[in-house]
């Protein structure tokens, strides 16, 4: 069989949901037994978005191989089964670098470059090497319909219908159907304007998503195809969604699945999604309770800088059958004031991955509140670093005790590994991707993950200085995993304490919502037993409890 192609776009603005719009459709089509792969294809000439700022960008979503990519191939590795690789992200920097490189070699025998052929048919190679072998290859298209940077990339797809067959490819366009409240109607001129500016470009787009907040009438739908010469039963409704695991319900109630399959020719038949519907249901009405965690970090105005994090702390509260609350806690406003005061109410404390000196010291005295108040602590990549510096600080009384990436002088616990004193190219250069972990036999390590040994993803340059290990071993930190080949310390844990781990690698990437981190999982129950105890505590004393706002967890944008 043949290899599909279906092509995501999207028009009026960013940020619509392109990804999780990608995902939920390779979620659909799994569910038919279709083996698919997806891509991001950003028009950007950063080469990956790794040295790019994350109030800008978002997230650095990380693959088993090392490659740094955009937050959306998150989305795609929790939707579907697909372990995506460095080849599954490509920007329009890496394009034209190899085009270039190309150029400089001679490969182009002296013709000139130029966007069309070669950057189109560089993209287009890229593609088909991506797709080769499966069944469908799910291709989303950063920016949006208009923007200048995105040209070469509709250009590649445009010609990808007739380089390999109208009946092999689909073209999914996303775009927006707003409700104006003055008039009382859904507007449609943008969705119009957007595909026109596509059909310009020469695409014309088989199914339209409208995202909306509402209900899409019959009437609307048929006006938009009419307008934009697209079959009505072709103009989806793309809802508006309590949390982001309905996406694949709302499209698979609307049968979007059986038309994509049904125009590529695809003889397959679709199961039942229940397992969809049973994560839906236990994050809507959770059995156990509530747990609180505070996430303390300093990207917090822009949460989708945790967006992983964030979507493996709901998983482990669906493992748990409970609701997380997260609190987001600007690390900046914990280095002076009242320290009890503003964690106060917490079931756990997080502090995610960052880099740099700027709200060390609050995430620093967030951790020492955790320690010292028996609070559930998980710290990871920076978290770790920041444990060990606390721990070595107050426990072990190394008041100069810190890391080389903020500070030039002082007890280095924290430290650079040989191989990157000399680094100059900070793009890519880290210690990235999957090694190995190997835990000790009745740590908590072991015991959450039911194993003692594992492979997690890492990204980061600094590392926990082996010096220093014996000292602070000595005062009663546990390493309790450690990398066996270059001896480097992965994880550590305080056993003299509920629940206290910090890991130097990145959990977040590998959580699932059918198969939450064990890390997360482990945590989260950690958490949800701290709020039960203290509730039972509070109805002894006859003092009412506190109970935290709801969490909304809406976001379906590039979210």
């Amino acid at each position: 069989m043949k290899t599909k192609f279906i092509f995501v776009t999207g028009g009026v603005l960013s940020s619509l949901g392109k990804g999780l719009t990608a995902a939920s459709i390779g979620t659909l089509l799994e569910n038919r037994g279709l083996d698919i792969t997806i891509m991001k294809m950003d028009p950007y000439l950063n080469i990956d978005p790794g040295t790019m700022n994350p109030f800008q960008h978002g997230e650095v979503f990380v693959t088993e191989d090392g490659a740094e990519t955009d937050l959306d191939l998150g989305h795609y590795e929790r939707f579907t089964n697909v372990n995506l690789k460095r080849e599954n992200s490509v920007t329009a920097g890496q394009v034209y670098e190899t085009v270039i490189a190309k150029e400089r070699r001679g490969e182009y025998l002296g013709g000139t470059v130029q966007v069309i052929p070669h950057i189109t048919d560089e993209i287009k190679d890229r593609i088909h090497r991506v797709a080769k072998g499966r069944d469908v290859a799910i291709v989303e298209i950063g920016g949006t319909v208009g923007d200048i940077e995105s040209l070469p990339f509709l250009e590649a797809i445009r010609q990808f219908r007739n380089d390999v067959g109208d009946e092999n490819v689909v073209f999914v366009h996303l775009t927006l159907l707003p409700y104006l409240g003055t008039s009382g109607e859904l507007k449609t001129k943008p969705t119009q304007h957007s595909v026109q500016k596509l059909r310009e470009i020469g695409i014309q787009p088989d199914f339209l998503l409208c995202r909306t907040d509402r209900a899409l009438p019959a009437d609307i739908a048929k006006k938009i195809a009419l307008f934009c010469n697209v079959r009505a039963e072709n103009v989806i409704g793309a809802l508006d969604v309590s949390n982001i695991y309905e996406v694949p319900l709302k499209y698979f109630e609307q049968g979007l699945d059986e038309k994509i399959t049904r125009r590529l020719g695809l003889k397959t038949r679709a199961k039942g999604l229940q397992k969809w519907a049973k994560v839906v249901e236990t994050m809507a009405s959770p059995r156990s309770g509530t747990a609180e965690i505070g996430l303390v970090g300093k990207y917090v105005d822009l949460t989708e800088s945790y967006k992983s994090v964030t979507e493996a702390l709901i998983h482990g509260g669906i493992a748990n059958q409970c609701r997380v609350l997260i609190r987001y806690i600007d690390s900046e406003l914990l280095e002076k004031g009242d320290i009890a005061a503003e964690l106060k109410g917490l079931n756990g404390i997080l502090v995610p991955g960052a880099f740099g000196h700027r709200g060390v010291e609050g995430k620093i005295r967030a951790i020492r509140y955790a320690r010292e108040k028996q609070i559930p602590y998980l710290g990871i990549c920076f978290g770790l670093q920041l444990a060990l510096i606390e721990f070595a600080r107050s426990v072990c009384h190394l008041q100069k005790a810190t890391s080389r990436e903020f500070s030039n002088t002082g007890e280095f616990v924290i430290d650079l590994m040989e191989d990157q004193r000399q680094v100059q190219r900070l793009g890519g250069s880290m210690r990235l991707g999957s090694y190995l972990c190997k835990l000790t036999p009745g740590s908590l390590a072991a015991a959450t993950y039911g194993s003692t040994q594992i492979h997690e993803r890492h990204r980061h340059r600094y590392e926990v200085n082996n010096h220093y290990r014996a000292p602070l071993s000595k005062a009663g930190l546990v390493f309790s995993g450690i990398d066996p080949g270059l001896q480097l310390v992965e994880i550590l844990e305080f056993p003299k304490h509920p629940w206290f781990l910090a890991c130097q690698f990145h959990p977040e990437f590998k959580s699932k919502p059918f198969s939450p981190h064990p890390i997360f999982a482990g945590f989260v129950k950690a958490a949800l037993k701290a709020s039960l105890t203290r509730t039972k505590d509070s109805l002894k004393r006859g003092t009412p409890v506190r109970r935290p706002e709801g969490h909304s967890h809406r976001s379906w944008a590039r979210a």
